[in-house]
């Protein structure tokens, strides 16, 4: 039998410090007292630095994009698929033009494969600058009689929806750290990762939400130490071109029958959420939360 001393250590989760002088975390100074109200309201969810977003050519994403831009974003890299950035290229230029101050590039990245992420990552960093911000919309969605989905198709959930989240928020985060400056990653789960949809059986879909949702825990709790506040939000239906077309109609009425607000969201109700969590004094001390946004849904 092997020593002792060839047994692998188990590591020890280190969290923050508890002095608030030494911590990467610390509370908001207070606002400087020549400030006028307005200037507090503004001040309070000013958003600072750079931000990635993948699947950045999306409505939601995009959305949520112009917001953070709308309260201070510096600089902004949209990475997406080829195909997706060239579909939304209008909607990008005309951010652009809106925002001339702000540094904004596009970047083809497919979130599933580590080699394109770390080349995207290091290509925005040389672009904007260091990093502040990571938003997480890539995903896509299948529905499918869980008895007749393939293993192909489930693993491509996975791969897209958590895997392709992990690979992304690992290579961001090792750069904030690397670079002593503290963070903010916000994950995009889903309602789906909390309960079985209705009436559409999408189980691939749901554990890939479920698997963010608990993600997300695990890396606030480890990452709180280097300055890097991990949360995710959950919206409910998205009334987007996801969610069009007649063959849905049937599914629409359900999902509004079974909702206290009786309708979907809009892509704009998903930013109030973003701009605070992405905020350094508003979000300050929001850390491995999920934010539900699904006009009450889950109630039921």
């Amino acid at each position: 039998m092997g020593s002792n001393s060839e047994t692998p250590a188990i590591p020890w989760m280190r969290l923050g410090e508890l002095d608030p002088q030494s911590s990467l975390t610390p509370p908001p100074a207070p606002f400087p007292p020549g400030n006028s109200a307005a200037d507090n309201a503004r001040q309070r969810f000013a958003v600072k630095g750079n931000a990635i977003f993948t699947g950045g050519a999306g409505a939601l994403a995009l959305t949520s994009a112009r917001a953070l831009l709308e309260h201070g974003l510096q600089g902004l890299a949209l990475l997406d698929l080829s195909t997706s950035l060239t579909r939304s290229k209008e909607y990008i230029s005309a951010i652009q033009h809106d925002f001339p101050n702000a540094n904004i590039v596009t970047m083809p990245c497919n979130v599933t494969i580590e080699a394109e992420v770390q080349s995207a990552v290091q290509s925005a960093i040389d672009c904007l600058g260091d990093l502040r911000i990571l938003c997480c919309f890539a995903g896509i969605v299948n529905c499918v009689p869980s008895i007749d989905m393939s293993l192909e198709d489930y693993k491509r959930m996975q791969d897209v929806n958590t895997t392709g989240s992990w690979i992304i928020a690992q290579t961001v985060a090792r750069h904030m750290i690397s670079r002593k400056t503290g963070g903010k990653i916000i994950f995009i789960a889903s309602i789906s990762g909390h309960r079985v949809n209705y009436p559409q059986p999408q189980l691939a879909y749901n554990v890939s939400k479920a698997g963010i949702l608990h993600m997300k825990n695990c890396l606030a709790a480890e990452w709180a130490q280097y300055g890097i506040h991990v949360n995710s939000i959950s919206p409910g239906y998205m009334d987007t071109v996801l969610n069009e077309g007649d063959q849905l109609s049937g599914h629409r009425a359900v999902w509004a029958d079974r909702n206290p607000m009786r309708r979907m969201g809009s892509p704009q109700e998903l930013t109030g959420p973003v701009v605070l969590l992405c905020s350094d004094v508003g979000g300050s001390y929001i850390n491995g939360a999920d934010i539900v946004v699904d006009g009450g849904g889950l109630v039921f």
